[in-house]
């Protein structure tokens, strides 16, 4: 399913990060890093509330605008039952829609969003998304203090916040079209393998957009999908050629690959992760470029797994799902 867009804009964006994403290609991009995994605060559940709230008063300050400015708050991260974003609504006290797509959880707050301000239901939409590496860590997989060893498919999850203003009036940047996505199940059962999860939803949604806008992948400057790592960056590229005919090689790039320098951090593995990973890479640079008009239209794919330990223990299937948007340099 895929809505199009005429009155949608990306007002501005902020992002803040934690240690090891400050310590990747894109360090200089972010508007707050810190050094250490807690924030000064006295648990890693209270330090993924600071950076998401660090995140919106950044883009407050940014945008000149108090909180009650804003018409509707949508966020989601990993954190059990999307606690770090309820925590962060009691503070602010606004309307509240939390969400859960797992790391596709970005764009479906955008495309939500999107179609508030689409419909003339609302004037300024913030959309936040966060997630901490070490609280999803030892959510989804094992404690951290097992100091437990991890396959090289493993995939890293980014500790961050990032936020985004959507508002009707004419800006830079616009959202012209956004793609739900479905669920899809390939038969994965291993939670440390997240690109050969998620890989075939991208297809699947990058598929349906196209068809449903008549598109071709030349009438984007640039693909992106969320947090596939580099096992499913590669997937993604042998699967589009195989079951649709679409080579998107020279124009596609994966955000798990670009947040973190692969050569050097291997402790990330295949690639970063979490539902802020896509989010910050996006924020902190494509958003830039598209301004300054070095690109003029991006599709952007985000991509989730859909799965708890509870499930996992239970041999069932991990499930895939991915949504999509594409910006717009205006």
């Amino acid at each position: 399913m895929t809505f199009r867009f005429d009155n949608v804009y990306i007002r501005d964006v902020a992002t803040v990060v934690g240690p090891y994403e400050s310590k990747g290609p894109l360090s200089k991009k972010f508007d707050q890093s810190y050094d250490d995994m807690y924030f000064d605060c006295d648990s890693f559940e209270k330090a993924e509330v600071k950076i998401l709230f660090d995140s919106i008063n950044i883009l407050l300050n940014k945008v000149k605008k108090d909180k009650s400015d804003i018409d509707l708050f949508i966020s989601g991260d990993l954190q059990n039952q999307i606690t770090a974003s309820s925590y962060v609504a009691r503070n602010l006290k606004l309307p509240f829609l939390g969400i859960y797509s797992a790391c596709a959880t970005n764009v479906e707050g955008l495309i939500i969003g999107s179609n508030f301000l689409e419909n003339h239901l609302v004037d300024n939409v913030l959309v936040s998304v966060s997630s901490h590496n070490m609280v999803s860590e030892k959510q989804f997989r094992n404690p951290t203090e097992y100091g437990a060893p991890k396959p090289k498919t493993a995939t890293f999850t980014a500790t961050g916040g990032a936020s985004c203003l959507l508002t009707n009036k004419s800006g830079k940047v616009k959202i012209t079209a956004g793609t739900i996505g479905k669920v899809v199940d390939y038969n994965q059962t291993n939670p440390l393998d997240m690109g050969s999860v998620m890989a075939p939803a991208a297809a699947d949604v990058l598929n349906t957009h196209l068809n449903d806008l008549d598109r071709d992948i030349t009438d984007y400057d640039l693909i992106l999908t969320g947090d596939l790592g580099i096992i499913g960056k590669n997937i993604l590229i042998d699967f589009m050629k195989s079951e649709y005919g679409i080579d998107i090689e020279n124009i596609y790039n994966d955000c798990g690959v670009m947040l973190y320098d692969l050569e050097k951090q291997k402790d990330v593995l295949a690639g970063g992760s979490g539902p802020v990973c896509s989010a910050l890479v996006v924020y902190s640079d494509i958003i830039k470029k598209l301004e300054k008009k070095e690109l003029k239209r991006v599709l952007y794919i985000a991509t989730g797994a859909l799965f708890n330990p509870t499930s996992v223990f239970q041999k069932e299937n991990i499930l895939g799902i991915a949504h999509a948007i594409s910006l717009e340099s205006i």
